[in-house]
């Protein structure tokens, strides 16, 4: 599975564009496990389906199609992989699609590129990005200009397309950029540790307004999210689990949504559907907010931790998905 942080930070994928006048990609693959009846080919820019293919009952398909150069995405109704796709290329795939990354490999022509990129997922999921964001400044730039010379060396084989080496140092450059962002916002964040968080009194999912002064005395776990955000929707069942965990202690769970207006009824539903637990709100204002603002959201998903004396724990807390969320809640609850 694609790692979810750089999902929600980066410019991860440079589309298209080298054009060609050449014979049609063919595709197939050996699919075990399916998640579908299909596999959408998506535009890496806009997420838009370019292709649609049927999966036969035995986990096979073979279709031919023209494409623009460039990075792709395969989407099989669960999880998603990078493809870089070529006029010419004769693709095959094999998959487990319950392992997914891990059991990805390619065959034909344009497989030397497409393993790359298998292999590169498997190595973004494994890396540990929670010990770099963690570390002291000079500590993250000496383990970013690691990770960028390691990422490179990976692109000197002379047997990868030219113009796929082009995008993948475009999207070294700009992944690494993005984290880089990430990590000094973090930084701004913690500074505001310590002080008093500004307050807030927002729609509650079950009537009437909520503010923050109504849970003076506990701890306050914030999830700031959006029912479209994909990387948000993934910490859910995280979330409930820490729910249930520290259910009898002395804090609550208060989730913040900051979709537009128009979108009010589809979180109304969204909430109820799903069962989310703890308090759910609805920010006025949605970005815009003055709480929102007062923290310089400008990424979500964002937690923050709040003490029962409502200065601000964690400016930038830990995930529901982290250990180390567990571990700091062991902490002070204990």
């Amino acid at each position: 599975m694609r790692n979810l942080f750089l999902i929600a930070i980066a410019f991860v994928f440079s589309s298209t564009s080298f054009g060609q006048t050449q014979k049609p990609v063919t595709f197939s693959a050996e699919i075990a496990n399916r998640n579908g009846d299909s596999i959408k080919i998506l535009n890496s820019g806009n997420g838009k389906p370019i292709k649609k293919i049927g999966i036969d009952k035995q986990g096979l398909f073979k279709d031919t199609f023209t494409v623009e150069e460039g990075i792709y995405m395969l989407f099989d109704g669960k999880e998603y992989t990078q493809l870089f796709l070529k006029n010419g290329y004769n693709l095959k795939l094999k998959m487990d699609a319950q392992k997914f990354d891990e059991s990805i490999v390619y065959s034909g022509i344009g497989a030397a590129e497409n393993n790359l990129l298998a292999q590169n997922a498997i190595a973004d999921a494994k890396y540990d990005y929670t010990t770099l964001l963690a570390s002291k400044e000079d500590v993250f730039t000496t383990l970013v200009a690691e990770k960028k010379n390691a990422d490179l060396l990976k692109l000197a084989d002379k047997k990868l397309n030219p113009n796929f080496v082009v995008l993948q140092k475009k999207n070294i450059e700009a992944n690494l950029a993005g984290l880089t962002k990430y990590y000094k916002q973090g930084i701004e964040n913690n500074k505001l540790n310590g002080s008093v968080s500004p307050s807030f009194d927002f729609l509650n999912h079950k009537g009437g307004n909520t503010k923050l002064e109504d849970f003076k005395g506990k701890y306050v776990y914030l999830d700031i999210w959006a029912t479209w955000c994909g990387p948000c929707r993934a910490e859910i069942p995280f979330l409930k689990q820490v729910e249930q965990k520290y259910h009898d202690k002395n804090i609550v769970f208060i989730s913040i949504s900051v979709d537009t207006d128009k979108d009010f009824e589809k979180w109304k539903t969204f909430v109820k559907e799903k069962e989310l637990g703890g308090v759910q709100l609805f920010a006025d204002k949605n970005w815009n907010s003055d709480f929102i603002r007062s923290f310089s959201i400008n990424s979500i998903p964002r937690f923050i931790l709040i003490d029962p004396n409502g200065k601000v724990v964690q400016a930038d807390a830990p995930r529901p998905s982290s250990a180390k969320l567990k571990e700091d809640l062991d902490q002070l609850l204990k």
